[in-house]
């Protein structure tokens, strides 16, 4: 398994739509070079007692938005692998969560354009309380988070979203 910083990792490069895959292509390439759509998922964590959003704050080692906060768990999808797979062994990776599919709803699909990356990202609730055991390579620290203390808008905007309190 490459770890996080890998610059020879095998992402899944996709047709703007997503309904093509064009095949691997390798980390190094994707981040700096917006042609090169690549897949990605996100996982919002909600505590499935106090309706809160669980958040990670990226480590200062990454590669791509160092010590930034972010979503409960995020990450590319390998080539090879589905959105669905890529979630189950991000939410290990980062979490220390071992789940199954059916421990996911997947909410929306969204398009990311940016000067430097594109990302066609799917992303996936889960409703689970922990514990959690952070990957303290990928994050310095997570924390429930209300909806008033928030804002995330795609969420929010779902139908999902209103499980936020």
């Amino acid at each position: 398994m490459p770890s996080f910083t890998d610059p020879d990792e095998l992402l899944t490069r996709v047709s703007d739509d997503d309904a093509t895959v064009l095949g691997p292509v390798a980390r190094r390439l994707v981040h700096g070079n917006p042609a090169l759509i690549h897949r990605s998922v996100h996982i919002l964590v909600v505590h499935p007692e106090t309706g809160r959003l669980l958040l990670q704050k990226r480590s200062p080692e990454k590669d791509t938005h160092p010590g930034q906060w972010d979503t409960s768990v995020g990450g590319h999808v390998n080539f090879g692998q589905s959105y669905e797979d890529a979630a189950i062994r991000e939410t290990e990776e980062e979490l220390g969560l071992v789940v199954g599919l059916e421990a996911l709803e997947k909410l929306y699909t969204t398009r990311f354009r940016y000067e430097d990356e594109s990302e066609n990202t799917a992303t996936f609730l889960c409703l689970h309380a922990g514990p959690f055991v952070p990957n303290p390579e990928e994050i310095t620290e997570i924390k429930f988070w209300s909806r008033a203390e928030i804002e995330f808008a795609s969420f929010l905007a779902c139908p999902r979203g209103r499980l936020l309190r």
